[in-house]
């Protein structure tokens, strides 16, 4: 959490090929990114994210990587035992709420109403994923923290690298925001351009710092 609220942007990404994973999540790193979100996207992504897991205790010491698109409890435990340092879902189940919290692990939820959110806080959810984020808008997360200003608030789709958008979302008052599509275009991947990924986050990052 406090890797999180320091860095306030976690990349959102997933790959089938272990070694791509691998070279995304390093060049985040380098680019100053210190919580990771691997999602859980495709058939055997616990084994890459296994793999991608024992990578970054290696190679990136200070990086809390965590696993996205998580809705059930056993997925969740699956990816507790892999080391997953966070667990964050597109909407809130209170049983996978149950098992990160017996395991200390931070339960991030997707959470689309103020209803939802403050189901999510009575579970014990510290971060609540405001998603999806293009739909809802920054208006969405303005007008929840009125009534609710102690939530902390972390918005995920329509996020873009860019001074007009994330200044939209922090004057709101998201405490951080999730980016995928945006920070890893299709063809820079395809190129294994790494430095171009490296130099986007570092780009995002004085933005936000700004």
């Amino acid at each position: 959490m406090q890797k999180i609220g320091t860095t306030k942007m976690v990349p959102v990404f997933y790959h089938k090929d272990v070694e791509i994973a691998k070279q995304v999540v390093k060049a985040c790193y380098d680019g100053g990114v210190r919580a990771f979100e691997f999602t859980n996207r495709g058939d055997f992504a616990h084994e890459v994210f296994a793999e991608v897991r024992k990578f970054a205790w290696a190679e990136c010491p200070e990086l809390a990587l965590g696993v996205g698109s998580v809705v059930d409890a056993p997925t969740a435990s699956l990816f507790i035992q892999m080391g997953a340092d966070f667990v964050v879902g597109p909407l809130f189940n209170p049983d996978v709420a149950k098992v990160c919290n017996r395991r200390c692990v931070p339960y991030t939820p997707g959470c689309g109403s103020v209803s939802e959110v403050g189901f999510a806080q009575e579970a014990g959810c510290d971060l609540i994923k405001v998603f999806p984020g293009d739909v809802l808008g920054p208006k969405f997360v303005k007008g929840l923290l009125a009534p609710m200003p102690w939530s902390k608030l972390m918005v995920t789709g329509g996020v873009e690298p860019t001074e007009e958008n994330l200044s939209g979302w922090f004057k709101a008052g998201v405490f951080c925001v999730g980016m995928g599509s945006k920070l890893f275009p299709k063809e820079k991947i395809a190129e294994k351009d790494w430095q171009y990924i490296t130099n986007k986050c570092r780009e995002a990052l004085l933005i936000i710092n700004k």
